[in-house]
């Protein structure tokens, strides 16, 4: 009797293991053999990390072994079973590989088909076309599409973690419960002995020294130390944890009115304002998007504050980016003074103090939580929903959308819902985040996703101009390297552009994207098909940079700069001065967040800066979804650039004060996963 031998890997995380009973079917060209219960008397099979073999004999040849099906049914109680891959050996000596990488649940079964990548159009037969479209129904009844807030993307409609397809869960809730994580955080950093003053004010700087001392690290303490300088603060727009606000200044907007006499004093090249503009040394920062913004209200003993400041930077002769001017409002008059380097310390410290707050809340909330976090649902959605586990983009994307919905879900479950942890120290909580998702919005374009145009657009492209841009130059490089590797991808299995264009599936794809996932919203210039090989190969390089390097740029640094509480203050507790000179040190000590807030925001700033357990970096891919040589070439071509990629940067950064390392590949998780 023709026997084959089957090899069942199980995944080596927690609880991937099963005592469940665990049933085969080889399906064939020509036959299909009977449902084999696979189980080694005395052995106990399916153990966490474990390789099982075993024999499966049938009364004929079954031809090429074109499906498998597993099937599980309880033993005791239902336990849930991870199966990495399995490979079929058959009577002629070949071996058939299998990729599986899913959780078998409860009394369920499923279909594999072998590791090859294949087009909708490369199946040719019935069984492998129903296969298919059966796979892809499925998925579209468990992946379905829900609005949170009106005007928001679009997510995954669940309520909790628990309500997700298991496939898409964190192995183990406990590592990502943002409760949990806060507490423990708040007591590792020892600072939990203020919570019981919860709403008192600090009394001096010193203050907030003696709680940072304990979790001081080289950029954070250069910060505590250096806050008040304005280069500090002109730097931070380059290369701190919102590098995305700066551009260069065209005009002076007319709600701004700032004079060459305001500002003549700060000026290096006997230039005027004008002049200075024209040279292109005059750069702005504009936080229109919080006017009007409800400041946090969910605790009715202390009035919390909100800004739509603009500041105006100069690029001096050393070509350091410094503030000469800063308005706390977007409309001008008598109580909107015009704050300046020669005003009282005071008036200009809390002036910047101000600003940087406010860019606190648009990093959090636009650049961080919408324009990572929640794009790449977006993304990860649409993807299981329209693509199956044969398709090469599929298997491409699948490891930069890893525990990314799942994080999301947590996130609106614990962390940005109605008296989530986010209203404790953030005042734009109680629903002013939301009201800056739906501003944020209204401008969001897919061209604002690729990363040389979006830098190009605010005319900060340019090297000579700006030497010291280190988010533009290394985001470039991962950019490129990304993009190199998408190619290499998408040359294997598209030889033309009528390929892509006859490609249901991927058409499907972007199509979901913005009809659904955007909204169909008219400006946002989302694709609805894509007809070149070349634009392909840029919507999938933003997929993945996006989830991948710009998610790590802009929040594994939140530690950096946000831990020093003056530097990012998470709330404003004093309204705006209306006046000059009547600021006081004191003043802005009461503005600034009291115990109890400070302590809640450095738990936040530490758990979002740690990564993930086990994490996976760029260019790790230890699920082998792909069997095919030229891609496994590709994927070691892309590892070898990221390599070199970390080792020029690491020599860049040595001996600096202020290392940048948020684009460092080997600091780049694949996916958005915290």
């Amino acid at each position: 009797m023709p026997c084959y031998v089957v090899t069942v890997a199980t995944g080596s995380q927690w609880f991937a293991g099963t005592d469940d009973y665990i049933y085969i079917t080889l399906v064939g060209s020509e036959s299909c053999s009977e449902k084999t219960l696979l189980d080694k008397a005395l052995y106990n099979d399916f153990e966490r990390g474990a390789v099982d073999s075993y024999d499966v004999k049938v009364s004929e040849d079954l031809g090429n072994i074109e499906l498998v099906k597993i099937e599980k049914r309880k033993y005791w109680v239902h336990d849930d079973w991870y199966c990495k891959h399995i490979t079929v050996k058959t009577p002629t000596g070949d071996y058939v590989e299998f990729p599986c990488f899913r959780w078998v649940a409860d009394d369920k079964e499923i279909i594999l088909r072998d590791g090859r990548a294949r087009l909708p159009q490369d199946d040719k037969t019935r069984l492998a076309k129903q296969h298919r479209r059966k796979e892809l129904e499925t998925r579209q009844k468990l992946y379905r599409w829900r609005e949170w807030h009106p005007g928001f993307p679009m997510s995954i409609d669940a309520n909790t973690h628990k309500d997700l397809p298991r496939d898409i869960q964190f192995d183990s809730e406990k590592g990502v419960d943002f409760v949990l994580n806060y507490s423990k955080a708040i007591e590792n950093l020892y600072v939990n002995r203020f919570m019981h003053m919860f709403q008192s004010s600090w009394h001096d700087f010193a203050d907030f020294e003696r709680i940072f001392v304990r979790i001081s690290n080289t950029i954070s303490e250069y910060v505590m130390q250096h806050w008040k300088e304005d280069f500090m603060f002109g730097y931070q727009y380059l290369n701190g944890c919102n590098p995305v606000i700066i551009q260069k200044c065209a005009k002076l907007p007319d709600k701004f009115p700032v004079t060459h006499e305001m500002v003549e004093l700060c000026l290096e090249r006997d230039l005027t304002l004008q002049q200075e503009i024209e040279a292109g040394n005059i750069y702005i920062a504009d936080y229109e998007i919080m006017d009007n913004v409800t400041a946090n209200a969910t605790d009715p003993c202390t009035l919390q504050y909100l800004a739509a400041p603009i500041c105006l930077l100069y690029k001096n002769t050393q070509n350091k980016v410094l503030p000469i001017a800063i308005q706390l409002g977007q409309t001008p008059g008598e109580d909107t003074p015009i704050f300046l380097p020669s005003d009282d310390q005071y008036d200009w410290m809390l002036a910047k103090i101000w600003v940087r707050s406010s860019d606190f809340h648009v990093h959090q909330t636009v650049t961080h939580l919408l324009r990572t976090h929640l794009i790449s649902e977006v993304f990860g959605v649409a993807m299981f929903r329209q693509l199956s586990a044969v398709h090469p983009v599929f298997k491409l994307l699948v490891p930069h959308v890893r525990f990314t919905i799942a994080i999301n879900t947590k996130a609106r479950e614990q962390l940005i819902c109605e008296c989530g942890l986010f209203d404790k120290a953030n005042g734009t909580g109680g629903g002013g985040h939301v009201e800056l998702v739906q501003k944020a919005m209204k401008t969001f374009t897919y061209q604002s996703l690729v990363f040389p145009d979006a830098i190009k657009a605010r005319g900060m492209d340019q090297k000579e101009d700006l030497p010291y841009y280190f988010y533009r130059d290394d985001g470039n490089t991962v950019w490129e390297i990304t993009k190199s590797f998408v190619e290499d991808i998408v040359n294997v299995y598209y030889q033309s552009d009528e390929v892509l264009q006859k490609d249901e599936e991927i058409q499907a794809f972007v199509k979901d994207v913005c009809s659904f996932g955007m909204q169909d919203l008219d400006h946002c210039g989302f694709p609805k098909s894509l007809k070149t090989c070349e634009q392909l190969i840029e919507y999938l390089t933003v997929v993945i940079f996006t989830a991948s390097a710009q998610h790590a740029a802009v929040n594994f640094g939140q530690y950096d700069w946000c831990s020093w509480i003056p530097n990012s203050p998470p709330t404003m507790r004093r309204p705006l001065p209306t006046k000059k000179g009547t600021v006081t040190v004191q003043y802005i000590i009461e503005s600034l967040p009291d115990r109890g807030r400070s302590c809640w925001h450095l738990g936040a700033v530490w758990a979002l800066s740690q990564f993930q357990e086990n994490e996976l970096f760029l260019g790790m891919y230890p699920d082998e979804h792909f069997i095919e040589k030229p891609v496994k070439e590709a994927m070691e071509k892309f590892r070898k650039k990221l390599a070199e990629a970390s080792r020029s940067m690491k020599e860049r950064n040595e001996g600096k004060k202020l290392p940048y390392y948020y684009f460092s590949p080997d600091r780049i998780p694949n996916s958005v996963a915290v």
